[in-house]
């Protein structure tokens, strides 16, 4: 029979196991969201074209690889109108992301923080789930 100290310690491991992996999650989202609010202001407002002003200043085997407009444009779908309307709800999105990863990260760190605190208070009897694979059942 697993002893409720190490049972906790255990849970709680799995419980950080858990929260790491969803603020990775949330993680890979806001960087998602982020990109495609990039990508919108680019096509409301377009950066500029790449070579024409330092066309004579390159060196010719560099001026070559220059990608032409069209090719550029090609990376920006959709139309202005379109990309200015999704601007609000694209911010929106990214601002409730924040906020849910402000909640995992602060879950984490007081489980985290649960953890230790347990594992000062009775660290002999911890020592042993410590060394076991984390897996529950």
């Amino acid at each position: 029979m697993t002893a409720p100290t190490e049972q906790r310690v255990r849970d709680l491991r799995l419980d950080r196991r858990a929260l790491r992996a969803e603020r990775a999650r949330v993680g890979w989202w806001r960087r998602l969201v982020r990109a495609r609010l990039d990508l919108a202001v680019a096509q409301v407002a377009r950066p500029q074209t790449l070579g024409e002003d330092v066309a004579f200043q390159l060196p010719v085997d560099v001026g070559v690889d220059v990608p032409r407009p069209a090719e550029l444009a090609a990376v920006l779908t959709g139309t202005p109108a379109d990309e200015l309307a999704a601007l609000d709800d694209l911010r929106a999105l990214d601002e409730q992301l924040a906020r849910y990863e402000a909640g995992v990260a602060s879950a984490l760190s007081d489980t985290t923080d649960q953890l230790i605190t347990r594992l000062a208070l009775d660290p002999e009897a911890t020592a042993a789930c410590l060394q076991e694979p984390i897996g529950r059942g």
